[in-house]
């Protein structure tokens, strides 16, 4: 009736909801996460801290930039949205728009691998340089076929989620893991490790993995949909037209994503460079002798997994199933508001308390996982203080990777792009001379410095862009990071001291320097440590009664 209110919307709709997703997608993204720690072991006990070991992380790096970009950014940016409007309004548009973004996506990257398989061919047979060069350049070749099914992959997984499959769509990684895993205890229990051989097989075994994700997520897919009718000819036709209109839209949202992205990913291929110079390059830089070797890509490689652990298992979690619920909330500007400060409250809750945690028992989980035990090969004593070094300065940002992941999609969801391209363009030289400036004194340990001081910078920037857009679009009053949202944070700040002074308290009385503590008894001391800071954190977030933890546990709104 006129005059009357407008219903207001259930904004507790989206809290179980969020926490249904978010736990979900974080479940299974543990147990992947949990092989792919094992599949770091391995690799660190199979190559240490060698060139074998670099090459390798090299090859394996780069396809999947091109996953982070094609698939999991510009164009999961753009496609998501659209794929929810049309999977909510018109079905038959939703399955033709969903093929003719894989068919274009398979092509463009297809030519992509080819172009690039040529150049480096090109490379080897003109400037060969030496053996470690050769062996790097050609474990690029055999693995870059992983990068248009990892890419396909992305997109199908996106897919999934929207259909309500949470827990499949997150499920690729496992995949890639055990192929791994299983290819990498063949040869240990064979007694044949560190050798290039290896390192091929475990090439071809990545590629392999990429085309199970792929033929596995398109089944799912199908299974998802057997519920819709078939599409005759005519109606084929016609939601192709529509396709093709949506497409246009996409690909005016696609373009400035990718340049964003793309610039994204030049940093990390600038980082990978850097860090790789020794091989692919030389012992100097304008004359000048680097402060890196041989070991450096591989020290900074798989210590960086250590700190994607807690931010792939919460941070990037929570981002992925918030994504869907930003979408759908994108013409509703409360609800909109209330999903977004949410998300960053839950990757907040996790994301402080891992990353302080992660900085105060980093020699006893380096030597851990990548010091040598038994037979294996494993990381010198001088590599597993590098890469101590490394992980300090990774950890010092993983809160700010895991809301920088949230509010980025908050952009994309309300289908702008050019903000955090904008943004993106502006970091990455300021990231790429922090990094030149850092080696220097800190060897490889200052790309991770640079990367976590310029993902803190590119927070409180996205935090300031994203109030303005919401107040200008949203109708939204004040700031974004509301009183309720300022004193959840503060409690979380608050119990994630109180961890880390129970932590320090357990390594004071338990320390390291009087005599080597052998491997087990380190493994003894991070148990106890994890303990007592997890049981902490968790008794002060009950005891100030935080609402975040009942937001992961509820399965349904009342």
């Amino acid at each position: 009736m006129p005059g009357e209110p407008a219903p207001k919307p259930d904004l507790t709709a989206a809290e179980p909801e969020l926490g249904v997703a978010v736990r979900a997608t974080g479940l299974v993204t543990l147990g992947s996460r949990v092989l792919g720690l094992v599949r770091d072991v391995l690799l660190g006990r199979i190559f240490g801290d060698t060139a074998v070991g670099s090459a390798f992380a090299a090859a394996f790096a780069i396809p999947n930039m091109f996953r982070r970009l094609f698939g999991e950014g510009a164009l999961s940016a753009a496609f998501i949205p659209e794929y929810v409007e049309a999977h909510k309004h018109d079905k038959p548009l939703a399955r033709v728009l969903s093929g003719l973004t894989l068919q274009w996506l398979a092509i463009i990257t297809g030519l992509l691998t080819a172009a690039i398989e040529l150049v480096l061919l090109a490379v080897l047979i003109f400037a060969p340089g030496d053996e470690e060069r050769r062996l790097s350049i050609g474990l690029l070749m055999v693995m870059l076929p992983f990068m248009p099914m990892i890419c396909v992959v992305a997109i199908l997984a996106g897919m999934l989620q929207i259909h309500g499959r949470y827990a499949l769509a997150a499920s690729g990684p496992v995949l890639l893991n055990a192929f791994i895993i299983v290819t990498g205890l063949f040869f240990t229990f064979r007694g044949e490790i560190g050798g290039t051989g290896v390192a091929y097989a475990l090439a071809v075994a990545t590629v392999l993995s990429g085309l199970t994700q792929a033929l596995t997520f398109w089944w799912i897919l199908q299974k998802a949909r057997a519920d819709e009718p078939p599409l005759n000819a005519a109606a084929r036709a016609e939601a192709r037209t529509r396709a093709r209109q949506t497409a246009s839209r996409m690909l005016r949202t696609f373009v400035p994503v990718m340049v964003g992205l793309g610039t994204l990913q030049l940093s990390t291929f600038v980082d990978t460079l850097i860090a790789m110079w020794p091989i692919w390059v030389g012992p100097t830089i304008l004359g000048t002798p680097v402060p890196l070797d041989e070991r450096s890509n591989v020290i900074l490689s798989l210590t960086a997994r250590l700190y994607q652990f807690p931010l792939g298992v919460f941070g990037i979690a929570v981002a992925t199933a918030a994504f869907p619920l930003l979408a759908r909330a994108a013409d509703t500007p409360a609800a909109f508001i209330d999903v977004l400060r949410r998300g960053l409250r839950l990757s907040l809750l996790i994301g402080l308390p891992a990353g302080v945690g992660l900085a105060l028992v980093r020699d006893d989980l380096v030597t851990i996982m990548y010091g040598p035990v038994g037979a294996s090969q494993g990381f010198s004593r001088e590599g597993l203080q590098r890469a101590a070094n490394v992980l300090l300065g990774f950890s010092v940002g993983v809160w700010a990777y895991s809301l920088n992941h949230v509010l980025t999609r908050a952009f994309y969801a309300r289908k702008d792009t050019k903000t955090p391209m904008k943004l993106a363009l502006a970091m990455v030289g300021l990231t790429i001379a922090i990094n030149l400036v850092l080696i220097w004194p800190l060897r490889e340990a200052g790309l991770a410095w640079g990367t976590a001081i310029s993902q803190m910078i590119q927070t409180m920037a996205l935090l300031l862009l994203a109030g303005r857009m919401l107040r200008r679009e949203a109708g939204l009053t004040g700031w974004l990071l509301d009183r309720p949202t300022l004193a959840a944070m503060a409690r979380i700040v608050l119990a994630t001291i109180i961890m880390a002074a129970g932590v320090l308290i357990t390594l004071h009385f338990w320390p390291a320097t009087h005599q080597p503590l052998r491997w087990m008894d380190r493994v003894l001391r991070l148990a106890v440590c994890c303990g007592v800071g997890g049981g902490i954190y968790l008794a002060m977030c009950l005891a100030m009664r935080s609402p975040e933890l009942s937001w992961l546990l509820r399965r349904r709104a009342a």
